[in-house]
Formats: C-alpha cells, structure tokens, sequence
C-alpha cells in the first residue's frame, strides 16, 4: 500500500520504518530539504541516529509525494501542524485515510491536533498514540498504540496497516480520550522532571503521576472522553513511560529547570520540542475556562511561564485544603 508520513522527526521517522517493514510502499516528507541527501545516503536521520533507513524508504520535500497514498501520517510538531496540513491538503487523495500522530493542543483554539488536521484537509482523522518512545519503536522493542476514530472502520485499517510482531495496535472509539491523555501527560511528564532536579524521589513521582492522571481525567471527561480511556494506554501507560524515562524530552527538560536552569535554556538544551511547555498553557487556560480544579497543570503554568519557584509550588501542591482521594468516596 502507498504510503505517506509527513514530518521527519523522530515519531514520523520511527513510524515510517514500521510501516516499511510490514511491506508498505512508504515515503516520508520533511521540511528540511537540505538533509535529503544525506539521508539517502547514510541511510540516517540525524533525529533518529540509531536507527537504520529501510533501502526501500523514500525522502521527498514535496508535498505532492502524497499523491496516491492511501494511507497519509501526519508528524508534524504540534506548532506548525496547521500550516503543514494545509500544505499537504491539496495532494491527499479522496479515498485515502488520514492519520494524526501527533500530541498536543493548539495555542488560543484548544483544539486537538486531529481537530486541526480535520479543519485543514477536510477529513475524519485517526488518532494513533500510546506509551511510545521512537528511539525504542525503530529498533523493534515490543510497543502498545492505540487507534481511535469514532469510525471503526478506518481504526481497524489504521491497526491493519502498523500491526507487527513487535508492534501491536489496539482500536478505540474514544478519539478525545486518547488525545487529551497523549497530549496532558507531557505536562505532568515535565513536572516529573522538576521533581528529580529538585532531588525529591519515587514517593513524590508516584504522588505527583497518579494525582495528575486524575486531573487529567477531569478535563477530559468534561470534554466529553470516557472515564476509562484514561486508565488504558494512552492514559496511564503513556503517563508512566513519558514521566519514568530519560528518552522523554519533557522530564529531560523538568530536570534541568529543577535543578535551576531558566525555562528557555532547559527546551534548547534538550534540542528538541518540548511538547509539554506548550500543552501547559493550553491546559491551564482551558481548565480556567471550563471550570476544572487543575492544581498540578496550574503549578505547571506558573512555573514556566510566570517564573514561580518550583520548590514553592510543591510546597503550596503539598499544604492544600486537605480533601478525600475520591470525590466520591462512599461514605454516604
């Protein structure tokens, strides 16, 4: 099947390579032009360096490599991916299926990236996220996804196309869900960081994810997702391998303001986007506009953007109104 990945980073690169290695006729567009040839020569992707370019993989920066395709990948970064989609729009055929993998929400909108892939080509849009690192996905490490679309059909062609034996896909039809667990756990990914900086431990990390995925959970089922998506793989288990792993480019860059470094010189020096600063504002002023008691993403907010110190905001976290775990929790 013709296949198209747009965006070269580490995701759409690490996705491209599975697709080729399940038969797929697969290319990958990138942005940046320049590095075309030395990719098609070393058989590298300087975002990806320990992975192999499949012989068969093709690099283009046309948008019009896209034509034909049945199956377009969106990898953008969460920033350009509405000038990327409206880019690549008049190219996607009328039959052909249209994936969003990427995380995050749009700044002032707060769409979801499938919302906006939608608005600028016009389609129904696949979610395809899960606890995935890319470095571990190119070199075939056993890997969990989930396809969400409120269309069953094309989830299941979405599972079709990426199922391997290292690779399985699960199908959803929570697309909201999915999206707001891949997108919220940056933050709570990046707060993570700030606690291992700060020199606080396990106890604190264990506290901090599990009282985050309940905020999380919050929002989102005021956005209408179902409750239990949440406790599956884009929930707790994207939570748990973005807030444990030193791969994550969030909690490398929580570390470093956690142990003093200004926000700005933390994100270049993980030299890559940092989707969780962005996803913290989003998160934040949506919270505030739909009413949502968000204690951990405010903190987050403020830290990062109003400059609040980090070691303060887990103090003021820790000293709240005490309450009861649940917000029903069964006495009555």
């Amino acid at each position: 099947m013709k296949t198209v990945v747009i965006g070269s980073g580490a995701w759409g690169t690490a996705l491209a390579i599975c697709l080729c290695k399940n038969g797929h006729d697969v290319t990958v567009w990138t942005f940046e032009k320049d590095l075309i040839p030395e990719m098609e020569t070393t058989r590298r992707n300087p975002r990806l360096p320990n992975a192999v370019l499949p012989e068969g993989l093709k690099i283009s920066g046309d948008y019009a490599c896209a034509k034909g395709a049945k199956l377009v990948v969106i990898a953008s970064p969460s920033v350009p991916l509405r000038s990327v989609s409206r880019g690549v729009a008049p190219y996607i055929d009328s039959d052909a299926v249209v994936v969003s993998v990427t995380k995050g929400l749009e700044q002032e909108t707060y769409l979801r990236m499938s919302q906006v892939v939608a608005q600028e080509t016009g389609r129904d849009v696949v979610v395809l996220c899960g606890p995935s690192h890319a470095e571990e996905v190119a070199i075939d490490v056993p890997t969990g996804l989930l396809a969400a679309s409120t269309d069953q059909k094309k989830a299941e062609f979405v599972q079709d196309a990426f199922m391997s034996d290292t690779l399985r896909v699960y199908t959803s039809a929570d697309p909201v869900g999915a999206e707001l667990g891949a997108a919220l756990k940056n933050v709570i990914a990046l707060c993570a960081g700030i606690t291992d900086g700060l020199g606080f431990g396990d106890n604190t990390k264990a506290m901090l994810m599990t009282r985050g995925l309940t905020e999380i959970a919050r929002l989102g089922v005021a956005m209408g997702a179902r409750k239990e998506t949440f406790t599956g793989l884009t929930g707790v288990g994207d939570l748990i391998v973005t807030c444990t792993s030193m791969h994550s480019r969030n909690r490398r860059a929580g570390i470093l303001i956690g142990k003093g470094e200004d926000v700005q010189t933390a994100m270049k020096e993980v030299g890559a986007v940092v989707e969780g600063y962005y996803a913290a504002k989003s998160a934040y002023e949506l919270g505030r506009k739909m009413h949502i008691d968000m204690p951990i993403t405010e903190a987050a907010y403020k830290v990062l953007y109003e400059g609040a110190d980090a070691r303060q905001a887990v103090q003021q976290l820790l000293t709240r109104q005490r309450k009861s775990e649940s917000e029903n929790p069964g006495w009555l």
